[in-house]
């Protein structure tokens, strides 16, 4: 039996069990979203729904099946059973216990609307993605520095509290990824994982919920995400290069997006008009899956890989948003680009203040490293804070005046 590593939401997850009817913790499949709940409610009896089977009768009679299987349970891959979710209302309303029920689902769109729709204002939501370092490295139940970043910008010392130990070094981290399913297999099966991977639950579930024929186009558009990674999006270039039109490479995005396979950052303007209309910057879900779409073999072939700078950013800045997203009251994300170039590949905004982020694939810094966060501190100099490079070395310092270098694995 593999071992259980701490996931950082566990304590919001506690909290929420008393204090709301019902929980939903949200992700994308094979993130660990029943192992988390199993875990924390080792008691609990959990079923597990299926997009074919009807697994005990649920969508049939959801009232008889909410009989057999009283509170509390977990209910898990909710979205292939939404016929359940107006008789978990009736319960809830007629039950005024917290903790009755605890969701896990992996398809934003279906997932979140029927919730909205049912269970307004009982349920609580989690989201849950691929292990970050701290859970990585077995420091789950560590505070992250990025809320003490928020909290005291200005003292590199309180940001960061030593390291955390990595075995095999941050190209070989990067490399297998950060999938619970991946951990503890050896290197020559990490491959084997992230294929099955793709063809089981990216594929066949994307398919499925966009209702997508060209399969040989969508096959290569998976790819080609994998390619552009940590850049701005551009629709067009990606319908030109597998053939399909615009809306069409939007559509499929999207349907990325809904089961938690891609993120996107809308780009920062302090007009908000140009919010709307800025060009967004996409992610990948894991690392680990870009460097399988495209077909990296290994950590020594990632070190000498012209992506590897794009894979960093897509790890540090993934796992970043992870840990913000569990803060009381989360900052929002933005990314920033000014038209002569200067960009700040992510910026945190909270109370009013913005505060900057690069992260750069180096092991040691120079001032030119810090000219994207001077240009955003010169365009917003009432907001700004003092901006932090995430990098590959292994020592926080000032780098300047109002830029701090924190290792991407600092404690």
């Amino acid at each position: 039996m593999t071992e259980y590593k701490t996931r950082q939401i566990e304590t919001r997850l506690r909290s929420f069990a008393s204090h709301f009817k019902a929980v939903l913790v949200a992700g994308a499949r094979q993130v660990g979203k029943s192992t988390l709940l199993t875990h924390v409610f080792p008691d609990m009896k959990a079923v597990t729904f299926d997009p074919v089977q009807d697994i005990y009768g649920a969508r049939k009679d959801p009232d008889l099946f909410l009989d057999n299987f009283p509170p509390p349970l977990i209910l898990d891959e909710i979205q292939y059973t939404p016929e359940l979710m107006p008789a978990l209302k009736r319960r809830m309303d007629q039950n005024q216990d917290m903790g009755q029920y605890f969701l896990s689902g992996s398809q934003q769109l279906s997932v979140l609307r029927d919730v909205a729709e049912s269970m307004a204002g009982r349920v609580g939501v989690l989201r849950l993605g691929p292990m970050t370092p701290h859970e990585l490295l077995g420091a789950g139940d560590e505070q992250p520095w990025i809320e003490r970043y928020l909290q005291n910008p200005e003292d590199p010392a309180s940001i960061s509290q030593g390291l955390l130990p990595v075995n095999g070094g941050f190209a070989r981290l990067l490399w297998r990824g950060a999938m619970p399913g991946a951990l503890h297999l050896p290197d020559e099966l990490v491959s084997d994982y992230y294929r099955s991977y793709v063809e089981t639950y990216v594929e066949r579930d994307i398919r499925r919920q966009g209702e997508i024929r060209e399969l040989m186009e969508f096959g290569r558009f998976i790819g080609l995400a994998g390619a552009m990674t940590a850049r701005e999006i551009n629709v067009s270039q990606f319908g030109r290069e597998i053939g399909v039109a615009p809306r069409t490479a939007r559509h499929w995005l999207d349907m990325l997006a809904a089961c938690y396979q891609w993120r996107e950052l809308p780009a920062y303007s302090g007009n908000v008009v140009k919010r709307v209309s800025g060009k967004r910057k996409g992610y990948v879900l894991d690392s680990g899956l870009v460097c399988w779409l495209q077909r990296i073999s290994s950590s020594d072939a990632l070190s000498a890989n012209p992506l590897l700078g794009a894979i960093f950013e897509t790890f540090t800045t993934s796992f970043l948003l992870r840990q913000a997203e569990i803060m009381p009251m989360p900052p929002q994300a933005w990314h920033w680009r000014a038209a002569g170039g200067a960009e700040v590949d992510l910026v945190l905004e909270r109370d009013g203040k913005l505060y900057p982020i690069e992260v750069k694939c180096k092991h040691s810094l120079s001032g030119h490293d810090a000219r994207g966060l001077h240009s955003f501190r010169a365009t917003y100099p009432d907001k700004a804070m003092p901006g932090v490079i995430v990098y590959a070395g292994a020592e926080t310092y000032r780098l300047s005046e109002h830029v701090i270098a924190i290792p991407w694995n600092a404690r």
